[in-house]
């Protein structure tokens, strides 16, 4: 008895100790998900006769977005975006970051603080330093780089503005790649590449058979975190190109806002949001069923 009233007490304390972070948790997460999930089943919007009573209009906003070339047009830049960024550009750079960081190289404080820096600036800021990089005339940073080898200056964010903010993204998130690959090559026993020398394997056979397997749990974690946040970016591709031009950089988070706060539509952009939430909620299902085995 003594016992259980020990454990039920501890129970109590960690409750109490969860309970700011759960309150935090029902107010910023939970509540608005459940509100937009109500908004996207109503006209809601912020001009009108709908602004002052909204009314309840079913599946019609879902209905219309399945219908909309913009909406498809979004999810397909979204995916590009998510795969150049995520996962190609970020996992390649920050899984080669980290196993260099793990040999005796020089410098090595100096390199990981330059992969470190992008982190120090808000997502705003990054985009206006990369607007002064990538603008076009012949004052723009890159321009004047690439005037020195004879190459014609160009608008980059008009000419390539997807692949451009592909580059953007993929310079902000090769620290975060780094530092958790960093930690799963940490937990690789060293006497496994000891052993595997010793058999004469050669250093691209143990980065196949050795280091890549006994990662994957590491890299699955990371190809649904850097999804899920890539999925979600808006300030950097806000303040680069606004979704422009065209709609080539128009990302489901810039879709989101422009007919939330531009069209005014909120209940359409709700349901816009509900689709991006399932598509996330997805993700984060098949990372779980790919480390079902792990667990």
């Amino acid at each position: 008895m003594a016992r259980n009233s020990h454990e039920k007490r501890a129970e109590r304390q960690w409750l109490l100790i969860l309970l700011p972070s759960l309150v935090l948790l029902l107010a910023f997460v939970i509540y608005p998900a459940l509100y937009s999930i109500y908004l996207s089943f109503t006209n809601e919007a912020l001009t009108g006769a709908a602004a002052l009573r909204p009314r309840f209009v079913g599946f019609r906003n879902y209905t219309r977005l399945f219908n909309d070339a913009k909406f498809w047009n979004s999810l397909f830049v979204t995916f590009v975006f998510v795969i150049g960024s995520a996962v190609i550009g970020q996992f390649v750079l920050g899984l080669i970051s980290a196993i260099a960081l793990r040999r005796p190289i020089r410098f090595r404080r100096v390199f990981s603080s330059i992969i470190l820096l992008p982190n120090a600036a808000p997502e705003v800021v990054a985009g206006f330093m990369w607007i002064s990089m990538l603008a076009g005339g012949d004052n723009a940073t890159l321009s004047r780089i690439i005037s020195f080898f004879g190459i014609t200056p160009a608008d980059w964010l008009q000419v390539f503005p997807l692949s451009m903010i592909i580059v953007v993204n993929t310079w902000r998130g090769i620290a975060t790649a780094m530092i958790l690959l960093t930690a799963g090559l940490s937990t690789i026993p060293t006497e496994i590449y000891e052993a595997a020398r010793m058999d004469g394997a050669t250093p691209s056979q143990m980065f196949r058979r050795i280091t890549l397997p006994l990662m994957m749990p590491t890299i699955l974690l990371y190809m649904l975190i850097s999804a899920v946040s890539t999925i979600a970016v808006f300030g950097l591709v806000y303040a680069l190109t606004r979704g422009g031009p065209g709609g080539a950089t128009e990302v489901v988070s810039i879709y989101i806002y422009n007919q939330s706060f531009t069209a005014f539509q909120l209940g359409y952009g709700a349901a816009v949001a509900v689709v991006a939430l399932v598509i996330s909620l997805i993700l984060g299902i098949a990372y779980v069923r790919a480390m079902k085995v792990e667990v």
